[in-house]
């Protein structure tokens, strides 16, 4: 396993935003095949602006994306669960100054985030747990798209705002990203190939200082109807 870190510029009385990078690619050599399998079962739709945490643009209310919910994940990749809740939590815990934990509500603990083609990308917005884990299960070279894109300025808005001056992280198979995404604006570009395919599995993790009973209501209201 081999660790780097990064660092990119910060905005205001902000810290600089800053990254920890985990390579996994020889250790999951052999699961990418099931997680492109769960993958293909993704929810394609135009998905409504998330409340409290979109930093689009005024103008923008739905954003076109693929996802495949929390309790699919569990079902058809159990491993990868486990993961979440272990291996993945240990090296959450390397990461991160304070002791992490997992959320507890499994709706919104792991999920797959899914692109397809040239018209999809993720919305802008910021976080509201304190340590986000992304592991990237394609690889998009440069050129190719699929960029996470974070803002050094915090009041940044919009797409255009934020690639004024920003951090940009390519995907990179098997690399596993812990980051602090409350306080910069960040999102994914669209792929430039309309055969290609990004998939990137997305895990919610909390700390004492940041517990999960900070999520906001709205959020699961916006998700799933209900608190």
């Amino acid at each position: 396993m081999q660790l780097t870190g990064a660092e990119g510029g910060g905005g205001g009385m902000l810290p600089a935003f800053q990254w920890t990078t985990f390579d996994l690619a020889n250790q999951l050599a052999g699961d990418w095949q099931a997680i492109g399998a769960a993958a293909a079962t993704a929810q394609f739709d135009s998905f409504p602006r998330t409340p409290v945490l979109s930093w689009e643009a005024r103008d923008v209310a739905h954003i076109y994306r693929g996802r495949v919910r929390a309790e699919q994940v569990r079902e058809r990749l159990p491993w990868l669960y486990e993961l979440y809740r272990g291996g993945f939590l240990e090296l959450a815990n390397e990461a991160c100054a304070e002791d992490v934990t997992p959320a507890s509500d499994d709706r919104y603990g792991l999920v797959l985030n899914v692109q397809r083609g040239t018209e999809m990308r993720f919305e802008c917005h910021i976080d509201s747990n304190p340590l986000t884990g992304l592991l990237f299960c394609t690889d998009h070279p440069a050129g190719a798209g699929g960029e996470l894109v974070f803002g050094r300025d915090p009041s940044a808005a919009g797409l255009a705002a934020i690639d004024r001056d920003c951090s940009v992280i390519r995907s990179h198979l098997g690399y596993l990203i812990f980051f602090d995404g409350r306080y910069h604006p960040h999102y994914t570009r669209p792929l430039t190939s309309t055969t290609d395919m990004r998939v990137v599995a997305v895990m919610n993790y909390y700390t004492k200082s940041c517990p999960e009973s900070t999520r906001p209501k709205e959020l699961n209201r916006h998700l799933f109807g209900n608190d």
